[in-house]
């Protein structure tokens, strides 16, 4: 029995007292029987320090006194003090153990301040080692040693608010010698901020008159290092630190990002600090207790969180007392000036500044101030925090900086009003409609295997002659758009552009009869349309198509064109009937520009306008005549200049008679294909023409309809985009050489101002690309652009339906799973809060395992373990499921008696068991619990031969091991709960185990049941019980064998 690591207790028998103390006098004997050695063992005992200055209390002397007349002494100094001349002491009240350790590291004294542990990462539990109650002493330098009571009391309460703000517990304060005292509960780092130094009018100079003795008196000393720094700009304040960031990270990114403005900063900062001496310390101070972790290595200053201070006051002078730009902190800290006392991050409206002015309401501006300051303005789903008003707020009342706004800003400007709020019933028209009469239409599918996985590509596929009914369906639904109240007048603008789109595409690309089918199924609604389109144009001779195309287009541009003649003629407030005329002409209205000729008694103009855009034998006429007056010698200065105009126009000599005028690049290509182009050519012939033109520059350019309705929304004009209807004429006048204009095409800016608008583009592409118009696999910046637009919306959905039709590229195989997946683990929280949208994914084929593992890294961020665990499992990543369970599940289930939740986990693990690591001392300990427990009550009332005792005694012992085992290789991993659960187990087998001992035949098998409780990992007070009944049964194998001897 002496090999048991029995740990006695005051309350078991003498005979167990005895048999530990004859145990202790033999390892002291062995200790001392080597000399060296006990001289090892006081070195090991024994603190370090290095630096000259620090001095301790008991001394090094003493110590070593004191660990050679009392071994251990080190473990448990009383009262262990330790201090830095001219900075002050710190006395650690009661036993503190310093054994090992390396002062002078641990134990840091700065200017007005002390830090203990600053390695967050070595610092031990609180109680242990130095970080423990203690009381500090630290030396104030004050300016003058003769104060008054009044600034004595000051001084007193501003030390008092600095101690209670750091969670300590203010003493007392002498002013005669400066002394600062104060009681901690623990350390990380204590003292003075800068602010709180300059606040009680400090001195620059960093000696004190005193020295530190043993007894706490002060020796005078100067801290020539000290009067040598140079402050760097204070970084304590800035709003980093107030967010819990690492201000001199931010100060380092600062520089990389704009080092031309830090130049002119230093400089700055080095001609203020010529004139005055240096700041009191260059090291910030934190005023809480928690100091964020941090590696050992790194230089930058821990992060700080401090009361907001002011902001300084905004100087659009030359004063170099005050930066010339608005700074989020005092960056001089070397200037012996005092602030002002203001409350949070107030401004000095004094000065208009660009926070102040109406510029505050501006998106862009906001977020690159935010991203000035902490480099975290934006958010996920369009949420951007940012200071001072509201980002779309129309109060004019001034606003404190401090106050932080967090706000949903969409990307575009598709789905607000007018009051930029988002309004559910547009993501509606602008987003779901859409998108669900595209999956309406037929898909091709292509699977692509990825691994064990595999994801459906799909593309639309459909021919020309069921075009015009898609693009119909389309205009409808843009149509309800219109429909919703409150819509900008810019927004119906580019609604009613967009129709006008979709109608190009059907007069442009659609047929009339199917001569040529493609093979492949149609939807009924896909039948129902090629059979009215069949029934419609089964006539039509195939000859007269190009000419019904350009009818059709000419009756798409009138209609284009029609609300612009009609501004021009409310704009000329009763001028000649001439100038209407020619007017009305710009937009083909013939009828009304006859009635009106009629009207004024004009016959025989009304005759030539009658027959205006018709035979070119008619404009042949006018044109010899025009010329034949100029060979004679008429005076036109007889004729109505207008009346010119007019003749000129009606001879096909557009740019004569659009000498003094200027129109619009759509009412220009309708002059060319009416009055210039015979009325035979078709289409593309026509688009070249007037694309050669262009080249020529005697032209319009074809500029987006934001630029040629009129700057919308405060847009800037830029005629380096075209129009998207200029790009479809383009498209369907290519022959077969190589499109070079897709990308241009397809931007957001040939459409609409919002460069991040493309929710209708993207429906442009697909149904071109389905009737074969174009093939392209490289407009990846459309399909990203749409899916981004589609995650602000929360349309998760909708944005992976959107990835899986992106073309595939064999230079970019994984494009898909990764955009998939990005989309899925960034976005868990809103496709997984909505069912619809979660049933809608799992259409999409998307593997289950993917949205699992989703689902597994969410839930375990937040903190439900036992929900990330099932994901997990879904998921099949059983080494990550087998870690959770063990640390943050099992435990707690087992505690709450839900053994069969265990069970069901464990045994669900159970067959992947050779992909997880040490899974014998993880789950499996639990199923080898509840297997050995049940086999154990199975046992328990029926007769035991000697094999079966054993082989229990076996089992029990293996699984004992093995929970022992396990909290070796676990270790920190596993909780306290966890701890407990082991105990709880180890207890349940052993009073299984040991129940019935009188069963047993021999008293060897009872004993060696015993020790196998004994190497249990069970608390201290059953293993004590579990002794005294060893005790007892030994006495009595002793009684018995006294007996039999006898």
């Amino acid at each position: 029995m002496t090999s048991l690591s029995i740990l006695p207790l005051p309350d078991i028998s003498r005979m167990a007292r005895n048999l530990d103390s004859r145990k202790k006098r033999r390892i002291s004997l062995a200790g001392n029987s080597t000399l060296c050695e006990h001289y090892k063992h006081l070195r090991d005992s024994l603190p370090t320090l290095n630096s000259p200055d620090y001095f301790l209390k008991p001394c090094m002397n003493e110590l070593v006194e004191r660990e050679l007349e009392d071994p251990d002494y080190c473990s448990r100094v009383p009262d262990f003090t330790i201090g830095k001349i001219g900075y002050g002491y710190i006395k650690f009240l009661g036993k503190t153990d310093i054994r090992r350790l390396e002062l002078d590291q641990i134990v840091q004294f700065q200017r007005h301040e002390v830090i203990v542990y600053e390695d967050e990462g070595s610092k031990p539990v609180v109680g242990e080692g130095l970080n423990k109650a203690a009381e500090v002493t630290l030396i104030v330098n004050l300016p003058n040693r003769t104060l008054g009571k009044e600034q004595a009391d000051h001084i007193s309460y501003k030390l008092k608010q600095s101690a209670e703000r750091q969670g300590a517990t203010f003493i007392s304060f002498d002013p005669d010698n400066g002394l600062w005292k104060f009681l901690v509960p623990h350390f990380s780092r204590f003292g003075l901020s800068d602010d709180e130094a300059e606040d009680i009018a400090m001195d620059d100079a960093p000696g004190v008159e005193d020295h530190v003795g043993m007894n706490g008196d002060m020796v005078a000393v100067i801290d020539k290092e000290h009067q040598m720094e140079t402050s760097e700009p204070e970084l304590s304040h800035s709003l980093p630190a107030h967010l819990g960031l690492d201000p001199g990270k931010m100060k380092e990114m600062r520089m990389l990002m704009f080092p031309n403005e830090d130049l002119d900063e230093s400089e700055d900062f080095r001609e203020q600090n010529s004139l005055h001496m240096t700041s009191l310390t260059k090291r910030n101070v934190r005023p809480s207790q928690k100091v964020s972790q941090r590696n050992g290595h790194q230089d930058t200053p821990p992060v700080v969180r401090k009361t907001p201070l002011a902001l300084l006051e905004y100087n659009p002078g030359n004063d170099k007392s005050s930066p010339g730009s608005i700074l989020m902190v005092q960056q001089n800290k070397n200037l012996a000036v005092r602030k002002s006392k203001m409350g949070g991050f107030e401004l000095d409206i004094s000065h208009a500044t660009p926070l102040t002015d109406s510029y505050s309401r501006n998106v862009v501006d906001a977020s690159l101030f935010m991203g000035r300051s902490f480099r975290a303005g934006w958010g996920p789903n369009g949420v951007l925090l940012h200071t001072g008003k509201p980002i779309y707020s129309s109060s004019s009342q001034r606003i404190l900086s401090s106050v932080i706004n967090v706000e949903k800003i969409a990307l575009d400007k598709v789905v607000h009003r007018e009051e930029e709020k988002v309004q559910k019933e547009l993501i509606d028209s602008a987003f779901e409609a859409p998108l669900r009469l595209h999956k309406e239409l037929y898909h091709e599918e292509e699977e692509l295997r990825f691994g064990s996985f595999s994801l459906k590509l799909q593309k639309v596929v459909t021919d020309r002659v069921v075009l015009s009914d898609i693009c119909r369906s389309y205009i409808t639904i843009i149509e309800k758009h219109l429909e919703i109240a409150g819509l900008s007048t810019s927004t119906k603008l580019f609604l009613n552009h967009e129709v006008m789109v979709w109608e190009l595409i059907k007069v442009l690309f659609s047929e009339r009869q199917s001569t040529e089918r493609l093979n492949y199924p149609a939807s009924d609604n896909e039948e129902d349309m090629m059979q009215d389109v069949k029934e419609e144009s089964a006539e039509v001779d195939t000859e007269a198509l190009s000419l019904i195309r350009r009818a059709e287009f000419s009756r798409w541009l009138q209609e284009c064109v029609s609300h612009r003649v009609q501004e021009d003629l409310s704009d000329l407030n009763g001028s000649s009937y001439l100038e209407q005329l020619f007017l009305l002409l710009t937009g083909r209205e013939l009828d009304s520009a006859v009635e009106l000729a009629i009207s004024k008694g004009d016959v025989r103009l009304a005759c030539l306008l009658s027959q205006a855009g018709g035979s070119t034998v008619n404009r042949n006429d006018i044109l010899q005549q025009l010329e034949l007056w100029g060979r004679n010698g008429l005076d036109f200065n007889y004729i109505e200049k207008e009346r010119i105009k007019l003749y000129e126009l009606l001879a096909g000599n557009i740019h004569d008679a659009l000498q003094d005028f200027t129109i619009d690049w759509k009412r220009f290509l309708g002059l060319l294909m009416w009055h210039q182009m015979p009325p035979d050519r078709p289409l593309p012939v026509i688009f070249r023409r007037y694309q050669l033109l262009l080249d020529q520059a005697k032209a319009p350019w074809p500029v987006p309809i934001y630029i040629d309705e009129g700057p919308a929304d405060g847009f800037v004009s830029n005629t380096k985009h075209s129009d998207l209807l200029y790009y479809l004429m383009l498209l369907h006048s290519r022959e077969d050489e190589e499109i070079g204009f897709l990308k241009t095409m397809f931007s957001a800016f040939s459409s609409t101002d919002d460069p991040l608008d493309y929710h209708m583009i993207w429906h442009h592409r697909g149904i071109l690309e389905a009737v074969g118009a174009f093939t392209s696999d490289d407009l990846h910046a459309l399909d990203m652009g749409f899916v981004a637009q589609l995650l602000s919306q929360g349309l998760c959905h909708w944005a992976i339906y959107v990835v899986l039709h992106i073309p595939y590229r064999k230079d970019h195989p994984y494009l898909h799973v990764i955009v998939i997946r990005e989309i899925l683990f960034k976005f868990c929280e809103t496709w997984s809060s909505v069912e619809s949208q979660r049933q809608f994914i799992k259409d999409l084929g998307i593997p289950s395992e993917w949205m699992h593992e989703a689902l597994a890294v969410y839930h375990n961020y937040h903190g439900d373990f036992v929900k990330a665990l099932d994901h997990f499992i879904e998921c099949a990543n059983w080494q990550k499921a087998h870690s959770i369970f063990m640390t943050s599940v099992a435990h707690s289930l087992f505690l709450s008696a839900n053994h069969t939740e265990i069970w069901r986990i464990a045994t669900s693990m159970d067959d992947r068991k050779s992909e997880i690591e040490n899974w014998d001392l993880g789950a499996g300990i639990y199923m080898s619990f509840y297997l050995l427990k049940s086999s154990l009550e199975e046992d328990a009332d029926t007769m035991v031969e000697l094999e079966s005792v054993e082989s229990r005694n076996e089992s029990c012992r293996s699984f004992v091991g093995r929970l022992n085992e396990s909290l070796a290789v676990w270790g920190d991993r596993l909780p306290v709960e966890a701890r407990v659960t082991y105990s709880k187990m180890a207890e349940e087998i052993c009073d299984l185990l040991l129940s019935d001992l009188s069963a047993y035949p021999g008293r060897e098998s009872q004993l060696s049941c015993f020790e196998t409780a004994f190497n249990a990992p069970l608390p201290e007070d059953l293993r004590s019980a579990h002794l005294q009944d060893a005790v007892s049964l030994f006495s009595l194998h002793l009684s018995e064998a006294g007996q039999t001897s006898a």
